[in-house]
């Protein structure tokens, strides 16, 4: 196809795509945040125990890993917009099918095919916003669709536990979908083609050598693994709170939802001041500003845990100033990764979302297991040490990016 020119000012019709975007990743969040309330009323309905409260995030994390690999490459040949219109229906059919599970084994299963959703979305969405708006529109509407896809944890937790009380938990699931197919609507009018080289191989040989050449690249690996880290911390506040909170605190369910809300109005802070940031200075400013707020933050929260395993407040108030942080530093951290190399952006972006979701997935379950071996305090450690590795990670990935911006 010919080669697409981003756009650097909106129009109207420019501004419905990324928001049918994110209105399909808010689909997605708000399918996992608003059910959290009722977790246990999910578990214990199957008869199974709390620790299974985590295992529907952490079903739906490696459901995000595994298509990412073929998305990538796929949206590169055959163009982004009919890969990515299919994973929103896919999303919306599996919605609709959680309605009618009978086990716990049954829904964690299809936690597994929604989070499959997550592919799309990184692989595929993301790259295509890239390739439509130049850098610094690129990276403000990147800010601007997190806080709305952090509607989702913040909204989420008050309009489940709402939703309880008049209604039960399977019926959430259809609300998931009807969202999701105004999303599809949107996005079938709205976007565009970036990409699209028919003559691509998606040989097996092709494809392995490919993703050996990303796996070598210091960039890419460091930039992915720095965005798997820092976010850790709030992934396994989202799937683990219900516990800390309702189950081991024995607060209401609507304590819980108002205690999410210090830590995403943080980060929408965090998001709308990279915002305004992003075309007045350079990109990696931000990066190195929000350093400061999360390891400070984090600190404060293990510091407290130290002293005393119930401060649940103080926990709180640290991670909503890492929140803030985390804000700040995301959106260009995704972009300079997807840009530190001359691959194809879907491929790309498929190896950062592979690394940063197996991240993910993988910090949930240490924070769960040192949760449920010491309580909050090993917890918030294992929050603090995700802190420093990304620190010591966005350190050396600055200096090479500097390093190779002064050779062009």
């Amino acid at each position: 196809m010919a080669s697409f020119v981003p756009v650097s000012s909106l129009t109207r019709r420019h501004l419905i795509f990324p928001l049918s975007l994110v209105l399909f990743e808010f689909a997605t969040y708000i399918a996992h945040d608003m059910i959290q309330p009722g977790m246990l009323l999910v578990t214990q309905e199957f008869h199974v125990g709390p620790e299974w409260v985590s295992a529907s995030l952490t079903a739906y994390l490696v459901g995000g890993i595994v298509l990412q690999w073929l998305l990538g490459p796929l949206s590169d040949k055959l163009g982004r917009r009919p890969v990515m219109l299919s994973g929103v229906a896919f999303f919306m059919v599996t919605c609709f099918a959680t309605h009618w599970v009978q086990s716990i084994e049954q829904f964690i299963l299809l936690r597994f095919l929604q989070g499959i959703s997550l592919c799309f979305i990184g692989a595929v969405g993301y790259a295509a916003i890239q390739e439509a708006f130049d850098e610094a529109l690129s990276v403000r509407l990147m800010a601007l669709m997190a806080n709305v896809a952090l509607l989702a944890p913040l909204a989420g937790p008050l309009a489940g536990a709402a939703f309880l009380e008049i209604g039960e938990w399977r019926t959430m699931f259809w609300l998931f979908g009807g969202v999701t197919a105004l999303a599809l609507l949107g996005l079938w009018r709205t976007m565009p083609e970036t990409s699209g080289d028919r003559e691509m191989s998606l040989s097996l040989p092709s494809l392995g050598r490919g993703y050996l050449s990303l796996l070598k690249d210091r960039q890419v690996m460091s930039g992915s693994l720095a965005i798997g880290l820092v976010s850790i911390p709030c992934l396994a506040w989202v799937a683990l709170s219900p516990v800390i909170l309702i189950h081991d605190e024995g607060l209401t369910r609507l304590d819980y939802a108002l205690l999410q809300l210090p830590v995403f109005v943080a980060m929408i802070a965090g998001n709308l001041t990279l915002s305004r940031l992003a075309s007045r200075v350079p990109i990696d400013r931000p990066l190195r500003l929000g350093a400061w707020p999360i390891l400070l933050g984090l600190g404060i929260a293990a510091l407290a845990c130290i002293i005393d395993k119930h401060s649940y407040l103080w926990l709180t108030a640290g991670l909503s100033l890492y929140g803030f942080g985390t804000g700040l530093v995301n959106a260009g951290l995704y972009r300079l990764t997807l840009f530190s190399s001359q691959s194809g952006k879907g491929s790309v972006a498929a190896m950062l979302g592979m690394v940063s979701i197996l991240v993910f997935a993988l910090g949930i379950e240490l924070a769960k297991f040192a949760y449920f071996s010491d309580g909050a305090r090993a917890f918030s450690l294992v929050n603090l040490a995700c802190g420093l590795v990304w620190f010591v990670l966005v350190r050396a990935f600055l200096r090479e990016w500097k390093r190779r911006s002064s050779l062009n």
